[in-house]
Order: structure tokens, then C-alpha cells, then sequence
């Protein structure tokens, strides 16, 4: 497996743990909802009742958000291999590896650091569509990207 795509799988995993918890989540709160239910009257029992599903209303959004970024991450060949970067692109600017896809936590993988960014942030826009050698400037520092796969 290519350093690439360990940085895929891992980033994989990492959203598909998430979307675990939350569909764990959601479901602890129906579940404690039903429960709620049977022994509970009153306003007590109604503010609970609105408060699990506020709750759970926000669970759900969160899990459409994962679910898009697990959507993302679905249509990147970890095994394409490019010239100019596009989404999915391994680059090596300045030293530093950089993994266009979302915004994610920085990891290390065979005791490399990376960090994944989306194409819309300002660094990610400024490489897209470029190649080896290219160098430019963001907030006072300069870029010359070393590799891409």
C-alpha cells in the first residue's frame, strides 16, 4: 500500500467512526425517548421529550455533514496519480504533506505528518490545477510545491 493511500484509508476510517458515533447516538436517544415515554407525564416529561429531540435534530445534522465528507473522500482514487493537483493530490510543499480532500484533523502516518485540506481553503485554491516546481506566496510565505502524487 502506497503512502497515499494509508493517508486515504485512515482518513476513511477516521469518517466512518464518526458516522458510527453518531447513528450510535441518534439511536441512544430515540431508544431513551421510547423509554421517556412510557413512564413520564406532565411538563417535565414534555421539556425532556423536546430536549432529546433537539438533541437528536442536531445529531442528524451532523451526520448529513459526515456523510457528505464520507461522500468526498468515495469519489477519490487514492491509487490516481497526477501531474497538477486536483482533489485527492498528495503534495509535498516546503516539507510539508499536504492532502487535498476536506477539512480534516492533522495525522501521522509512518511517522509523517499530514494535513488534509480542502480545495476551497486559501492554500488548497492556490494549489489546484498546479504542478511540481510551481511557488507562490500566502500571509508572507512562500511555497514551492516539491512533489505531487
Amino acid at each position: 500500500m502506497t503512502f497515499k493511500q494509508k493517508i486515504h484509508q485512515y482518513y476513511s476510517r477516521l469518517v466512518e467512526d464518526r458516522i458510527d458515533a453518531f447513528r450510535d447516538m441518534i439511536s441512544a436517544l430515540t431508544e431513551d425517548s421510547k423509554n421517556d415515554a412510557k413512564g413520564s407525564a406532565g411538563d417535565k416529561h414534555e421539556t425532556a421529550l423536546s430536549m432529546m429531540h433537539l438533541e437528536q435534530e442536531k445529531f442528524n445534522t451532523k451526520l448529513r455533514e459526515v456523510l457528505e465528507q464520507k461522500a468526498v473522500l468515495d469519489k477519490i482514487g487514492a491509487s490516481v496519480i497526477t501531474n497538477s493537483i486536483v482533489l485527492g493530490s498528495l503534495v509535498k510543499a516546503n516539507g510539508i504533506y499536504l492532502y487535498l480532500s476536506l477539512a480534516l484533523p492533522k495525522i501521522t502516518i509512518d511517522g509523517i505528518n499530514v494535513i488534509a485540506l480542502s480545495p476551497q481553503s486559501p492554500l488548497g485554491n492556490k494549489l489546484m490545477g498546479n504542478s511540481v516546481g510551481f511557488t507562490f506566496e500566502i500571509n508572507g510565505t512562500k511555497y514551492l510545491i516539491e512533489s505531487v502524487e
